[in-house]
């Protein structure tokens, strides 16, 4: 049986350097977002070669 009413959210995060969409990961809306995923997450970034801050960006 399907749950109703999930609080849950696709977001992107996307490279504060290149521009790049690299991953997608699922937030929990209902209490607002968390302080560390407003600053942003240190993630790989492919291109570069290196970690850098991804910011998250709603489609």
């Amino acid at each position: 049986m399907a749950k109703k009413g999930l609080a849950r959210e696709y977001v992107w995060l996307q490279c504060s350097e290149t521009g790049d969409l690299n991953y997608r990961t699922q937030i929990n809306v209902k209490g607002g977002l968390p302080e560390k995923l407003k600053d942003g997450l240190k993630k790989y970034c492919p291109r570069l070669r290196r970690h850098t801050v991804h910011k998250i960006k709603r489609k």
